[in-house]
């Protein structure tokens, strides 16, 4: 079922919506996710909130830009009506807790900033997990008809399963070169979360990142793979695939490593927090 929106949702009432339905929620493999389409046609970006959120991951802006939106931000533009299918009542898992574990996107060709687009939002299904039940959130973006982005994330919800627990056996890589080494301010997770309206309370200050099982805030993990293709860079059609490993605390230093089609992040003891790859399409 197709639900056509008049206008983006404001953020703050789902997430508290989300936050009181969370103790009533029974994740499990099986639950029924809700079937509907959340499309919102007719949508222009917000030029202060462009440069904003340019500033804040490192994308070029203004008059150095090429006025194109850079390759996450359908996401940004996208998160509300995934926040509004994630913090409803027939939306199996709970919302508080749920972390961002992998995320997938494929650009067809360079969006301009200026152009109108119709995004479209929905639940793709469930998948089990060793550590728990993830949920696999779609976001389409069209121009003309045609979808020109489109992109995938998974959202873990952690409960027992009768997986075993730790780590599955992953493919052995060498450590990327190191090319840079960023030092994240404190509240770098503030200023991402006015710029893209992603105001999770555990990356905003340590008293609200405690109760959730974090001594600091932790940078969100769109903020991480975005920063890194800023530096990386992206070809106009491409596929980003990238892993979020680890938190990245808040305030921290982590090291930026690329070589080729691959990138990550890693903490100063060389465990890999976010790990990458872009290709042409």
């Amino acid at each position: 079922m197709r639900l056509l929106l008049t206008g983006s949702p404001s953020l703050p009432p789902l997430l508290l919506r989300g936050a009181l339905l969370s103790p009533f929620k029974r994740p499990g493999p099986d639950a029924e996710f809700p079937r509907v389409r959340l499309v919102l046609p007719g949508l222009r970006t917000d030029p202060a909130r462009l440069a904003a959120y340019e500033r804040v991951c490192g994308f070029p802006a203004g008059p150095a830009g090429d006025g194109t939106l850079p390759v996450t931000y359908p996401h940004v533009l996208g998160f509300p009506l995934a926040m509004r299918l994630m913090s409803g009542r027939n939306f199996p898992l709970p919302l508080l807790g749920l972390v961002h574990t992998s995320l997938e996107i494929t650009r067809h060709g360079a969006l301009t900033a200026t152009g109108e687009y119709e995004l479209t939002v929905y639940v793709e299904g469930s998948a089990p997990h060793r550590r728990g039940t993830e949920a696999v959130v779609v976001t389409e973006m069209r121009a003309g008809g045609d979808v020109v982005w489109e992109s995938r994330s998974r959202y873990l919800a952690r409960h027992r399963t009768r997986h075993r627990a730790g780590e599955p056996p992953g493919e052995t890589r060498k450590p990327l070169p190191a090319v840079a080494e960023w030092r994240l301010a404190g509240d770098l997770g503030r200023r991402y979360g006015a710029a893209s309206g992603d105001r999770n309370p555990i990356h905003l200050h340590p008293l609200t990142a405690r109760p959730f099982g974090f001594p600091r805030a932790i940078a969100h993990g769109m903020w991480t793979v975005a920063r890194c293709l800023a530096a990386h860079g992206a070809p106009a059609s491409c596929v980003v695939r990238a892993e979020f490993r680890a938190p990245v605390p808040l305030p921290g230093t982590v090291t930026y490593a690329a070589q080729g089609g691959r990138f990550e992040l890693r903490d100063r003891g060389d465990r890999v927090r976010v790990a990458g790859e872009v290709y042409p399409l």
